[in-house]
Protein backbone atom coordinates (compact mmCIF):
# COMPACT_ATOMS: atom_id res chain seq x y z
CA UNK A 1 0.00 0.00 0.00
CA UNK A 2 2.80 2.37 0.92
CA UNK A 3 4.56 1.50 -2.35
CA UNK A 4 1.40 2.27 -4.36
CA UNK A 5 0.93 5.52 -2.48
CA UNK A 6 4.53 6.58 -3.16
CA UNK A 7 4.14 5.64 -6.81
CA UNK A 8 0.96 7.73 -7.02
CA UNK A 9 2.64 10.71 -5.38
CA UNK A 10 5.56 10.39 -7.78
CA UNK A 11 3.21 10.43 -10.76
CA UNK A 12 1.33 13.45 -9.39
CA UNK A 13 4.61 15.32 -8.83
CA UNK A 14 5.77 14.45 -12.34
CA UNK A 15 2.48 15.68 -13.79
CA UNK A 16 2.62 18.97 -11.85
CA UNK A 17 6.25 19.52 -12.82
CA UNK A 18 5.37 18.90 -16.46
CA UNK A 19 2.35 21.23 -16.32
CA UNK A 20 4.38 24.05 -14.82
CA UNK A 21 7.48 23.71 -16.94
CA UNK A 22 5.98 23.02 -20.37
CA UNK A 23 3.35 24.73 -22.51
CA UNK A 24 0.65 22.70 -24.30
CA UNK A 25 3.03 22.42 -27.27
CA UNK A 26 6.79 22.65 -26.80
CA UNK A 27 7.27 25.11 -29.63
CA UNK A 28 4.82 27.66 -28.12
CA UNK A 29 7.73 29.12 -26.19
CA UNK A 30 10.71 30.12 -28.27
CA UNK A 31 13.64 32.49 -28.28
CA UNK A 32 11.90 34.52 -30.97
CA UNK A 33 8.69 34.88 -28.95
CA UNK A 34 10.67 35.89 -25.87
CA UNK A 35 12.69 38.40 -27.89
CA UNK A 36 9.60 39.97 -29.47
CA UNK A 37 7.97 40.30 -26.06
CA UNK A 38 11.21 41.74 -24.72
CA UNK A 39 11.32 44.40 -27.44
CA UNK A 40 7.73 45.44 -26.71
CA UNK A 41 8.24 45.43 -22.94
CA UNK A 42 11.58 47.23 -23.18
CA UNK A 43 10.10 49.96 -25.39
CA UNK A 44 7.14 50.49 -23.07
CA UNK A 45 9.38 50.49 -20.02
CA UNK A 46 11.84 52.95 -21.57
CA UNK A 47 9.06 55.43 -22.43
CA UNK A 48 7.61 54.96 -18.95
CA UNK A 49 11.03 55.51 -17.36
CA UNK A 50 11.83 58.67 -19.34
CA UNK A 51 8.43 60.30 -18.77
CA UNK A 52 8.57 59.36 -15.08
CA UNK A 53 12.06 60.86 -14.81
CA UNK A 54 10.74 64.03 -16.44
CA UNK A 55 7.93 64.25 -13.88
CA UNK A 56 10.46 63.81 -11.07
CA UNK A 57 12.66 66.60 -12.46
CA UNK A 58 9.67 68.92 -12.77
CA UNK A 59 8.72 68.32 -9.14
CA UNK A 60 12.30 68.41 -7.83
CA UNK A 61 14.17 70.57 -10.36
CA UNK A 62 17.98 70.64 -10.17
CA UNK A 63 19.80 73.86 -11.02
CA UNK A 64 20.36 72.86 -14.67
CA UNK A 65 16.76 71.83 -15.40
CA UNK A 66 14.29 74.06 -17.24
CA UNK A 67 10.64 73.31 -17.96
CA UNK A 68 8.51 75.70 -20.07
CA UNK A 69 5.08 77.03 -19.22
CA UNK A 70 3.75 76.39 -22.73
CA UNK A 71 2.12 74.41 -24.25
CA UNK A 72 -0.24 74.23 -21.31
CA UNK A 73 -1.11 70.56 -21.85
CA UNK A 74 2.41 69.19 -22.31
CA UNK A 75 2.64 67.69 -18.81
CA UNK A 76 -0.82 66.19 -19.28
CA UNK A 77 0.54 64.44 -22.39
CA UNK A 78 3.82 63.21 -20.90
CA UNK A 79 2.28 62.00 -17.66
CA UNK A 80 -0.55 60.36 -19.57
CA UNK A 81 2.09 58.50 -21.61
CA UNK A 82 3.84 57.52 -18.38
CA UNK A 83 0.75 55.95 -16.86
CA UNK A 84 -0.40 54.43 -20.18
CA UNK A 85 2.91 52.67 -20.86
CA UNK A 86 3.13 51.61 -17.21
CA UNK A 87 -0.28 49.96 -17.44
CA UNK A 88 0.66 48.33 -20.75
CA UNK A 89 3.65 46.80 -18.95
CA UNK A 90 1.31 44.72 -16.76
CA UNK A 91 0.25 42.15 -19.43
CA UNK A 92 3.57 42.51 -21.27
CA UNK A 93 5.55 41.66 -18.14
CA UNK A 94 3.25 38.73 -17.35
CA UNK A 95 3.67 37.33 -20.87
CA UNK A 96 7.42 37.85 -20.80
CA UNK A 97 7.79 36.02 -17.47
CA UNK A 98 5.58 33.19 -18.77
CA UNK A 99 7.77 32.81 -21.85
CA UNK A 100 10.99 32.45 -19.83
CA UNK A 101 9.89 31.02 -16.50
CA UNK A 102 11.11 27.44 -17.17
CA UNK A 103 14.62 28.87 -17.54
CA UNK A 104 14.29 30.73 -14.26
CA UNK A 105 14.13 27.42 -12.37
CA UNK A 106 16.78 25.34 -14.14
CA UNK A 107 19.01 23.09 -12.02
CA UNK A 108 21.70 23.63 -10.92
CA UNK A 109 20.83 27.32 -10.42
CA UNK A 110 24.48 28.44 -10.68
CA UNK A 111 27.10 26.92 -12.98
CA UNK A 112 29.87 29.52 -12.89
CA UNK A 113 30.72 32.99 -11.62
CA UNK A 114 29.57 34.54 -14.90
CA UNK A 115 26.34 32.55 -14.80
CA UNK A 116 25.78 33.55 -11.18
CA UNK A 117 26.24 37.22 -12.10
CA UNK A 118 23.79 36.90 -14.97
CA UNK A 119 21.23 35.16 -12.74
CA UNK A 120 21.59 37.84 -10.05
CA UNK A 121 21.00 40.55 -12.65
CA UNK A 122 17.89 38.76 -13.92
CA UNK A 123 16.61 38.38 -10.35
CA UNK A 124 17.13 42.11 -9.73
CA UNK A 125 15.43 42.98 -13.01
CA UNK A 126 12.40 40.80 -12.28
CA UNK A 127 12.08 42.07 -8.71
CA UNK A 128 12.45 45.74 -9.69
CA UNK A 129 10.04 45.39 -12.64
CA UNK A 130 7.39 43.71 -10.50
CA UNK A 131 7.84 46.38 -7.83
CA UNK A 132 7.45 49.14 -10.43
CA UNK A 133 4.33 47.66 -11.96
CA UNK A 134 2.59 46.74 -8.71
CA UNK A 135 3.38 49.99 -6.89
CA UNK A 136 2.41 51.99 -9.99
CA UNK A 137 -0.99 50.30 -10.17
CA UNK A 138 -1.49 50.96 -6.44
CA UNK A 139 -0.63 54.63 -7.03
CA UNK A 140 -3.09 54.97 -9.92
CA UNK A 141 -5.76 53.50 -7.63
CA UNK A 142 -4.53 55.69 -4.73
CA UNK A 143 -4.26 52.60 -2.53
CA UNK A 144 -1.25 53.32 -0.34
CA UNK A 145 -1.99 51.10 2.64
CA UNK A 146 0.02 48.11 1.28
CA UNK A 147 3.09 50.35 0.76
CA UNK A 148 4.91 51.12 4.05
CA UNK A 149 7.06 53.74 2.31
CA UNK A 150 6.64 57.01 0.45
CA UNK A 151 5.53 55.91 -3.01
CA UNK A 152 7.32 58.58 -5.07
CA UNK A 153 10.75 57.90 -3.53
CA UNK A 154 10.43 54.12 -3.71
CA UNK A 155 9.12 54.20 -7.27
CA UNK A 156 11.85 56.58 -8.42
CA UNK A 157 14.83 54.69 -7.02
CA UNK A 158 13.55 51.26 -7.99
CA UNK A 159 13.15 52.58 -11.55
CA UNK A 160 16.90 53.24 -11.65
CA UNK A 161 17.56 49.70 -10.39
CA UNK A 162 15.28 48.30 -13.07
CA UNK A 163 16.78 50.32 -15.92
CA UNK A 164 20.32 49.44 -14.83
CA UNK A 165 19.53 45.73 -14.61
CA UNK A 166 17.73 45.94 -17.96
CA UNK A 167 20.77 47.46 -19.69
CA UNK A 168 23.08 44.79 -18.24
CA UNK A 169 20.67 42.03 -19.24
CA UNK A 170 20.34 43.47 -22.73
CA UNK A 171 24.12 43.60 -23.11
CA UNK A 172 24.47 39.95 -22.08
CA UNK A 173 21.57 38.69 -24.20
CA UNK A 174 22.08 40.87 -27.29
CA UNK A 175 23.61 38.10 -29.45
CA UNK A 176 20.73 35.74 -28.57
CA UNK A 177 18.15 38.45 -29.27
CA UNK A 178 19.74 39.35 -32.61
CA UNK A 179 19.81 35.73 -33.73
CA UNK A 180 16.23 35.10 -32.59
CA UNK A 181 14.85 38.16 -34.37
CA UNK A 182 16.71 37.52 -37.63
CA UNK A 183 16.02 33.78 -37.85
CA UNK A 184 12.82 32.43 -39.36
CA UNK A 185 11.47 30.38 -36.46
CA UNK A 186 8.47 28.20 -37.44
CA UNK A 187 4.99 28.89 -36.13
CA UNK A 188 3.07 26.32 -34.09
CA UNK A 189 1.20 23.91 -36.30
CA UNK A 190 -2.39 24.94 -36.93
CA UNK A 191 -4.92 23.40 -34.58
CA UNK A 192 -2.38 22.33 -31.93
CA UNK A 193 -2.00 25.49 -29.87
CA UNK A 194 -2.14 29.26 -30.04
CA UNK A 195 0.37 30.43 -32.65
CA UNK A 196 3.10 32.90 -31.85
CA UNK A 197 1.27 35.56 -33.83
CA UNK A 198 -1.98 34.75 -32.05
CA UNK A 199 -0.29 34.84 -28.64
CA UNK A 200 1.34 38.22 -29.38
CA UNK A 201 -1.99 39.53 -30.66
CA UNK A 202 -3.71 38.42 -27.46
CA UNK A 203 -1.08 40.13 -25.31
CA UNK A 204 -1.34 43.31 -27.40
CA UNK A 205 -5.14 43.27 -27.06
CA UNK A 206 -4.86 42.81 -23.29
CA UNK A 207 -2.41 45.73 -23.04
CA UNK A 208 -4.75 47.88 -25.12
CA UNK A 209 -7.83 47.03 -23.07
CA UNK A 210 -6.09 47.65 -19.73
CA UNK A 211 -4.70 50.96 -20.95
CA UNK A 212 -7.88 52.27 -22.58
CA UNK A 213 -10.08 51.14 -19.69
CA UNK A 214 -7.98 53.25 -17.35
CA UNK A 215 -6.34 56.05 -19.30
CA UNK A 216 -9.40 57.54 -20.99
CA UNK A 217 -10.17 59.11 -17.62
CA UNK A 218 -8.40 62.12 -19.15
CA UNK A 219 -10.99 62.41 -21.94
CA UNK A 220 -14.52 63.20 -20.78
CA UNK A 221 -16.38 61.84 -23.88
CA UNK A 222 -14.75 58.42 -23.39
CA UNK A 223 -15.43 58.21 -19.66
CA UNK A 224 -18.23 55.58 -20.04
CA UNK A 225 -15.71 53.00 -21.30
CA UNK A 226 -13.11 53.89 -18.68
CA UNK A 227 -14.18 50.98 -16.51
CA UNK A 228 -10.97 50.70 -14.47
CA UNK A 229 -10.31 54.42 -13.97
CA UNK A 230 -10.45 55.58 -10.34
CA UNK A 231 -11.28 59.13 -11.50
CA UNK A 232 -13.65 60.63 -14.05
CA UNK A 233 -12.74 63.96 -15.73
CA UNK A 234 -15.94 65.59 -14.48
CA UNK A 235 -16.26 63.95 -11.06
CA UNK A 236 -15.79 65.94 -7.88
CA UNK A 237 -17.00 69.34 -6.72
CA UNK A 238 -17.42 71.92 -9.49
CA UNK A 239 -16.94 69.07 -12.00
CA UNK A 240 -13.19 68.79 -11.35
CA UNK A 241 -11.75 65.83 -9.37
CA UNK A 242 -9.73 66.27 -6.18
CA UNK A 243 -7.19 64.08 -4.47
CA UNK A 244 -6.88 65.79 -1.09
CA UNK A 245 -9.91 67.33 0.55
CA UNK A 246 -9.91 70.29 2.90
CA UNK A 247 -10.88 68.03 5.78
CA UNK A 248 -7.99 65.64 5.06
CA UNK A 249 -5.59 68.60 4.94
CA UNK A 250 -6.85 69.93 8.27
CA UNK A 251 -8.23 73.14 6.76
CA UNK A 252 -11.07 74.68 8.74
CA UNK A 253 -13.27 76.95 6.65
CA UNK A 254 -15.29 78.19 9.62
CA UNK A 255 -12.86 81.09 10.11
CA UNK A 256 -14.85 83.11 7.55
CA UNK A 257 -13.92 85.65 4.91
CA UNK A 258 -12.74 88.35 7.29
CA UNK A 259 -10.25 86.16 9.10
CA UNK A 260 -8.37 85.25 5.92
CA UNK A 261 -5.23 87.13 4.94
CA UNK A 262 -2.91 86.43 2.03
CA UNK A 263 0.55 87.67 2.95
CA UNK A 264 2.65 88.55 -0.11
CA UNK A 265 6.24 89.45 0.77
CA UNK A 266 8.53 91.04 -1.80
CA UNK A 267 11.77 92.98 -2.02
CA UNK A 268 10.19 96.42 -1.44
CA UNK A 269 6.98 95.86 0.49
CA UNK A 270 4.66 93.31 2.07
CA UNK A 271 0.97 93.02 1.23
CA UNK A 272 -1.75 91.74 3.53
CA UNK A 273 -4.75 90.98 1.35
CA UNK A 274 -8.22 89.94 2.40
CA UNK A 275 -10.31 87.80 0.07
CA UNK A 276 -12.33 90.93 -0.74
CA UNK A 277 -9.10 92.70 -1.73
CA UNK A 278 -8.20 89.89 -4.13
CA UNK A 279 -11.69 89.92 -5.64
CA UNK A 280 -11.53 93.72 -6.08
CA UNK A 281 -8.36 93.48 -8.19
CA UNK A 282 -8.43 92.94 -11.96
CA UNK A 283 -9.78 89.42 -12.55
CA UNK A 284 -8.68 87.13 -15.38
CA UNK A 285 -10.22 83.84 -16.50
CA UNK A 286 -8.08 81.08 -18.01
CA UNK A 287 -8.77 77.55 -19.17
CA UNK A 288 -6.17 75.21 -17.69
CA UNK A 289 -5.99 71.50 -16.88
CA UNK A 290 -5.26 69.92 -13.55
CA UNK A 291 -2.90 67.08 -14.47
CA UNK A 292 -2.20 64.62 -11.70
CA UNK A 293 0.71 62.23 -11.32
CA UNK A 294 -1.78 59.34 -11.09
CA UNK A 295 -2.61 59.97 -14.76
CA UNK A 296 -6.00 61.67 -14.58
CA UNK A 297 -6.57 65.22 -15.72
CA UNK A 298 -9.47 67.62 -16.01
CA UNK A 299 -9.84 71.10 -17.49
CA UNK A 300 -11.42 73.98 -15.60
CA UNK A 301 -12.16 77.68 -16.04
CA UNK A 302 -10.19 79.45 -13.33
CA UNK A 303 -10.62 83.11 -12.36
CA UNK A 304 -8.30 85.18 -10.21
CA UNK A 305 -5.40 87.60 -9.99
CA UNK A 306 -2.27 87.19 -12.07
CA UNK A 307 0.72 86.22 -9.96
CA UNK A 308 2.95 88.60 -11.88
CA UNK A 309 0.68 91.50 -10.79
CA UNK A 310 1.15 90.56 -7.12
CA UNK A 311 4.90 90.35 -7.69
CA UNK A 312 4.96 93.82 -9.25
CA UNK A 313 2.99 95.25 -6.31
CA UNK A 314 5.76 94.11 -3.96
CA UNK A 315 8.42 95.84 -6.08
CA UNK A 316 9.75 92.70 -7.81
CA UNK A 317 10.62 92.30 -11.47
CA UNK A 318 8.58 89.29 -12.70
CA UNK A 319 11.17 88.58 -15.40
CA UNK A 320 13.83 87.81 -12.80
CA UNK A 321 11.78 86.69 -9.80
CA UNK A 322 10.45 83.42 -8.45
CA UNK A 323 7.64 82.84 -5.98
CA UNK A 324 7.55 80.52 -2.98
CA UNK A 325 3.87 79.70 -2.45
CA UNK A 326 2.78 78.28 0.93
CA UNK A 327 -0.49 76.66 1.92
CA UNK A 328 -2.51 77.14 5.08
CA UNK A 329 -2.13 73.39 5.40
CA UNK A 330 0.05 72.76 8.45
CA UNK A 331 1.72 69.56 7.27
CA UNK A 332 2.28 67.64 4.06
CA UNK A 333 5.01 67.03 1.52
CA UNK A 334 3.39 69.36 -0.99
CA UNK A 335 2.19 72.17 1.26
CA UNK A 336 4.49 74.60 -0.60
CA UNK A 337 5.73 74.97 -4.15
CA UNK A 338 8.10 77.13 -6.19
CA UNK A 339 7.02 79.10 -9.24
CA UNK A 340 10.00 79.75 -11.52
CA UNK A 341 10.32 82.93 -13.66
CA UNK A 342 8.86 81.46 -16.91
CA UNK A 343 5.66 80.61 -15.06
CA UNK A 344 5.56 83.60 -12.71
CA UNK A 345 5.52 86.06 -15.61
CA UNK A 346 3.10 83.94 -17.66
CA UNK A 347 -0.31 85.69 -17.80
CA UNK A 348 -2.00 82.29 -17.35
CA UNK A 349 -0.55 81.86 -13.84
CA UNK A 350 -3.18 82.94 -11.33
CA UNK A 351 -3.98 83.06 -7.67
CA UNK A 352 -7.46 81.80 -8.38
CA UNK A 353 -10.54 82.55 -6.30
CA UNK A 354 -13.18 81.07 -8.63
CA UNK A 355 -13.70 77.89 -10.62
CA UNK A 356 -16.35 77.71 -13.33
CA UNK A 357 -17.59 81.17 -12.35
CA UNK A 358 -18.27 80.15 -8.73
CA UNK A 359 -16.21 80.70 -5.58
CA UNK A 360 -13.72 77.89 -5.07
CA UNK A 361 -15.10 74.86 -3.30
CA UNK A 362 -13.15 74.20 -0.05
CA UNK A 363 -11.73 71.02 -1.57
CA UNK A 364 -10.40 73.03 -4.51
CA UNK A 365 -8.50 75.44 -2.28
CA UNK A 366 -10.90 78.11 -0.98
CA UNK A 367 -10.20 80.97 -0.28
CA UNK A 368 -7.43 81.09 -2.93
CA UNK A 369 -5.20 78.67 -4.79
CA UNK A 370 -2.39 78.64 -7.30
CA UNK A 371 -3.11 77.54 -10.85
CA UNK A 372 -0.34 77.61 -13.46
CA UNK A 373 0.17 76.12 -16.94
CA UNK A 374 2.03 72.89 -17.73
CA UNK A 375 2.56 71.79 -14.16
CA UNK A 376 1.78 68.71 -12.01
CA UNK A 377 -1.31 68.96 -9.86
CA UNK A 378 0.72 68.44 -6.66
CA UNK A 379 2.45 71.78 -7.38
CA UNK A 380 -0.83 73.68 -7.86
CA UNK A 381 -0.87 74.72 -4.21
CA UNK A 382 -4.28 74.99 -2.58
CA UNK A 383 -5.42 77.11 0.40
CA UNK A 384 -2.68 79.68 -0.28
CA UNK A 385 -1.77 81.69 2.81
CA UNK A 386 1.62 83.21 1.98
CA UNK A 387 3.68 84.08 -1.08
CA UNK A 388 7.32 85.12 -0.95
CA UNK A 389 8.69 86.86 -4.04
CA UNK A 390 12.47 86.81 -4.36
CA UNK A 391 15.20 87.04 -6.95
CA UNK A 392 15.48 83.88 -9.01
CA UNK A 393 18.41 81.68 -8.08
Amino acid sequence: MVRHACRGLTRIAAFLRSAVSRPPVATTRSARLTSLLGVALGTAFLVCFLTGLLSHLIQHPPAWFWWPSRPVGLYRLTQGMHVATGLACVPLLGAKLWSVHPRLFVWPPVRSVVHATERATVALLVAAALFQVVSGVFNVARWYQPMPFFFTAGHYWSAWLAIGALLIHLGVQLPVIREALTSAAPEVAAGTALSRRGFLGTVAAAAGVVTVATEVQTAAPLAPVSLLAPRRPRSGPQRVPVNRTAAAAGITIARGHEAYRLIVTGPARTLSLRLADLEAMAQHTVELPISCVEGWSSTGLWTGVRLQVLAELTGADPRRAEAHVESLQAHGRYRASMVAPPRLRDPLTLIAVRLGGEPLHPDHGWPARLIAPNRPGVLQTKWVGAITIRAAS
